[in-house]
């Protein structure tokens, strides 16, 4: 396994590739290194047991981040549960590298399933990129979402043929492919882009199915980038919470070949629906976790503000203290609820129950903003107008800063400044905003949550227990 020395190295090495403010940069930009901070943590903390980060290879039997991992089990399932949530909390929000996981986790099911049906090689194939990607500890970005152009058209039928990133040359060594994938956090930062289909296809659209995986610096990739980070800190004020930063992509592929090696759906399009809804059920999967740990962020939070403020003891704000756990713990219990109920593809993968997976993602989507009211109902305006830490810091107002900011006896003013920098950290930073819409559409927009519950929960079996009780006869 890698150490975070060696995780930025090896990006530093890659070519400059990145669109960002106004200019290329390259990975060793210390916009991209302090985004990354997160990632680095899945490197520094392997060693240590508290945080269930390695795991047993299925392929080689080494030890293996378990970021790499392909599940074997429901214990590696509520594994994965437990490590992203202890390491959420301890970065103070998304800790970025699940996507790599669950694509991985996505792709070892779809590529065993078209072999059996097509007598094809796509899951040997992806069975030695597997190897690569253990061995070497890779952190890999996974591109779904199309740009989807006009959405009343197919992908076939847009004007623009590139706003679904499709095949547009087929040679005997691998494909070309020419489009977009969007809102794809830390490919920046990723060694790899691993890229499936966004949604159910035709027949007739076999261009559009093609699942690939290629280094993040290959030739015609651009990684468009758009950065959010913490409030500064002045050196004598800084927190954990600060080194929190993200960066979004537009990653664009300009006729980029792929070998045939890294290609693993390749026309079947009955499949590319497949491991579109299996990447989402990984990734939601992750996100009972993600957003379990992002809760507890927030319970903290308000917990610690209101005690400050002299009101935690106030039965409005036990109240809304326990409507922030509830959240959290019905999220976090409906993911070891999934992994429970999961079962083994052909593959030998685990895979957790859809319903489980989806009515917790649909539980934290639906709470988020109503979360983070809460924390801001108990701060108040404080955390949008509270001084940054250079006033804090100044000669001139910086004893004003002080007194001001003062509320329960026996707390100092620099423990009550660092809990309100906390609550505008949490609330109104660049970070900030971009997590609470990511707690919303991460993992798919709400609307494919309803799609894949009413897809796979049994209502009829529902609609026949009704009629039994009301003593009606089945047809």
């Amino acid at each position: 396994m890698r150490t975070s020395k060696d995780y930025l190295a090896k990006l530093a090495a890659m070519r400059k590739n990145i669109y960002m403010d106004g200019e290329i940069i390259g990975r060793d930009d210390s916009r991209i290194v302090n985004a990354s901070r997160a990632i680095q943590k899945t490197f520094d903390l392997a060693e240590d047991p508290k945080y269930k980060l390695t795991a047993t290879s299925s392929i080689s039997g080494s030890r293996i981040s378990r970021f790499t991992h392909i599940h074997q089990n429901p214990e590696d399932l509520m594994a994965k549960q437990e490590m992203t949530r202890m390491m959420t909390s301890l970065v103070g929000g998304c800790i970025q590298r699940c996507m790599g996981t669950d694509v991985m986790n996505a792709l070892s099911v779809t590529t065993k399933n078209i072999d059996i049906k097509y007598s094809t090689d796509y899951h040997e194939r992806w069975k030695k990129y597997l190897a690569h990607f253990q061995e070497n500890d890779l952190v890999g970005a996974c591109a779904q979402t199309d740009p989807k152009g006009d959405r009343r058209f197919r992908p076939a039928e847009q004007p623009d043929p590139d706003q679904y990133l499709h095949v547009v040359e087929r040679r005997p060594d691998g494909v070309v492919v020419r489009g977009a994938k969007l809102h794809n956090t830390m490919a920046p930062y990723a060694d790899e882009i691993i890229v499936v289909p966004t949604r159910a296809l035709r027949k007739d659209e076999k261009d559009y199915a093609i699942a690939f995986a290629i280094p993040a610096d290959t030739e015609g990739v651009y990684l468009i980038g758009r950065s959010a980070y913490q409030h500064h800190r002045e050196p004598n004020l800084e927190a954990p919470i600060a080194e929190l930063g993200d960066v979004e992509s537009f990653t664009v592929f300009d006729n980029v070949f792929v070998p045939n090696e890294r290609i693993f759906v390749n026309g079947e399009t009955e499949f590319g629906s497949e491991v579109a809804h299996l990447f989402a059920l990984y990734h939601r999967h992750s996100y009972c976790g993600c957003k379990a740990g992002t809760g507890d962020v927030i319970m903290g939070t308000c917990a610690l503000v209101a005690d400050y403020l002299g009101i935690e003891k106030m039965d409005h704000v036990k109240e809304k203290l326990v409507e922030v756990i509830s959240v959290a713990e019905l999220v976090f219990s409906a993911g070891l609820a999934a992994a429970v109920k999961s079962k083994k593809a052909p593959s030998g993968t685990q895979v957790p129950d859809v319903v489980c997976c989806n009515v917790g993602r649909r539980h934290a989507g639906h709470n988020i903003y109503h979360e983070y009211n809460i924390l801001c109902d108990l701060a108040g305006g404080i955390p949008a107008t509270l001084p940054l830490s250079k006033e804090f810091n100044s000669p001139a107002v910086g004893d004003f800063v002080k007194k001001y900011i003062a509320r329960r006896e026996g707390v100092s003013p620099e423990d009550h400044y660092r809990a309100f920098h906390l609550a505008s950290d949490v609330l109104t930073s660049e970070v900030a905003t971009a997590l609470q819409v990511a707690g919303v559409h991460g993992g798919g927009s709400p609307i494919m949550e309803d799609i894949a519950i009413m897809t796979f929960y049994n209502v009829e079996a529902k609609k026949d227990l009704a009629k039994y009780l009301a003593g009606i006869k089945k047809d």
